[in-house]
């Protein structure tokens, strides 16, 4: 009887260990013509060598193995999926990561307000990591998701704005503060290196994006879409930024 117990408690465990271990296995199949629209829309991977381009498109079938890219009032393809997975790929190509905090991505086909609205009046949301109810989600507006990429070299990314919330998040706290990828002893120089250009930015001294001026959270992604979109000016400009971010995120990006 003490035998049967046991058996019922562990096969519900059983089956959801191996159907995770089938889902995250998932082969992906991206579409015929996957290479023209990176080279196309997606300036980090044109400027990848033949080999890390391979290594990247891997990446992405990886990804797209195991989160789920749903239309919310929109209409999605092939192009969308694509730019959510290299919204994920290119702030971890420097290292193995697999985003356990993260199940599905919603799209919304425009802005939505914090409680994911469509029709509400101040709809200035344009990428959100959801907590609670939503937790292992995202949500993204097709209309910005796509604007990020549009322009080669650019300041303003949604997708890896929120795909850096995650990696900050992958400690407990979404604080600005990435400790799953920074060293210890670099956590107190990255801490005051925020503090300072937050303060310029406050002033109106620094060229960074002034929402970064909300928190050290919020400066954490902007700087992470100005490092990967403009990365020789952001060189330029802040110098230990840079280096700083090179050490999180294990890589030098060149946009070609």
């Amino acid at each position: 009887m003490t035998g049967l117990i046991f058996f019922l408690i562990i096969l519900p465990i059983l089956i959801l260990v191996i159907w995770k271990k089938k889902s995250n296995n998932i082969s992906i199949i991206l579409p015929k013509n996957y290479r023209e629209l990176l080279n196309t829309h997606v300036a980090y991977y044109r400027a990848l060598n033949d080999e890390d381009k391979q290594r990247f498109e891997e990446r992405i079938k990886k990804f797209l193995s195991y989160v789920r890219i749903h239309a919310v009032n929109a209409e999605i393809d092939d192009l969308d999926k694509l730019l959510v997975a290299c919204s994920a790929v290119i702030p971890t190509f420097g290292f193995d990561w697999h985003y356990y905090n993260l199940s599905d991505v919603l799209i919304y086909a425009d802005t939505f307000d914090e409680k994911f609205s469509i029709t509400a009046k101040d709809r200035n949301v344009s990428g959100m990591v959801g907590t609670g109810a939503m937790q292992r989600m995202m949500i993204l507006s097709q209309c910005a998701l796509r604007e990020g990429f549009k322009n080669e070299l650019s300041q303003n990314n949604t997708g890896i704005h929120e795909f850096v919330h995650l990696l900050d998040k992958a400690d407990g706290e979404t604080d600005g503060i990435p400790e799953a990828l920074l060293s210890k002893q670099y956590t107190i120089p990255w801490i005051n290196y925020m503090n300072d250009e937050i303060e310029k930015i406050k002033q109106g001294k620094s060229d960074i994006n002034v929402y970064g001026a909300s928190n050290k959270a919020e400066f954490f992604a902007v700087a992470a879409e100005y490092f990967f979109g403009e990365p020789e000016k952001f060189r330029q400009e802040h110098r230990q930024l840079f280096e700083m971010m090179e050490k999180i995120f294990h890589q030098q990006p060149v946009v070609k």
